[in-house]
């Protein structure tokens, strides 16, 4: 692989990884409510789905899709439901930053899931794959995903820092409330998008 191709490879996994999207907006939500350690889980849960569904594309899974469009209908509609669940709980959440091992941050499950049906992960891979692997090339296609996984880890961990360093000024419950209020809306205005893509 040529040192251009690799730094090609690297700029578009860290735009596509870094820029905002659902799965770094509960990244960040969860970095303040839950603290940085505990958003690992779903960090790496997130960037393990997104490699496996990136590996899936490069190795034919859109060629299958293309010939089952009812698939993708079905892949938004449940993300649709997850998002809306997802902002649900950050609606719902009461504020408290007070250490609390009985509630639930998101886990390995939800940041794998999320990337699966997250249209912004599709979008990536199927691009990615489509700019960086030529004829189906599986060294390439293996090449481009370890570099994909170390820019996305390294991305969402980012976002859960910001989340966790933020619960040094969001001290008051009130607070947090509305900073999980605005993160829930963006994730709803996420699933409304997705909802429209779908009809």
């Amino acid at each position: 692989m040529t040192y251009s191709l690799f730094l090609s490879m690297f700029a578009f996994s860290l735009a596509a990884s870094i820029s905002p999207g659902p799965v770094n907006f509960v990244s960040l939500a969860s970095g303040l409510r839950f603290g940085f350690n505990r958003t690992m889980r779903h960090v790496t849960g997130a960037t393990i789905g997104f490699t496996l569904l990136l590996l899936f594309i490069g190795l034919g899974l859109h060629k299958i899709i293309s010939h089952l469009p009812h698939i993708t209908f079905y892949i938004q509609w449940f993300g649709v439901i997850f998002f809306v669940y997802m902002a649900t709980q950050l609606f719902k959440d009461d504020g408290s930053l007070k250490k609390n091992t009985n509630q639930r941050a998101p886990s390995y499950s939800d940041g794998a899931l999320m990337q699966w049906l997250n249209p912004k992960a599709w979008i990536a891979a199927v691009a990615g794959m489509g700019a960086f692997t030529t004829a189906g090339d599986t060294k390439l296609i293996i090449q481009f995903s370890i570099i994909y996984f170390v820019v996305c880890y390294i991305s969402l961990a980012a976002w859960a820092y910001a989340g966790s360093f933020l619960r040094h000024y969001l001290d008051e419950p009130i607070k947090v409330r509305w900073f999980n209020r605005f993160m829930g809306f963006l994730l709803l205005t996420s699933a409304v998008y997705l909802s429209q893509q779908s009809n």
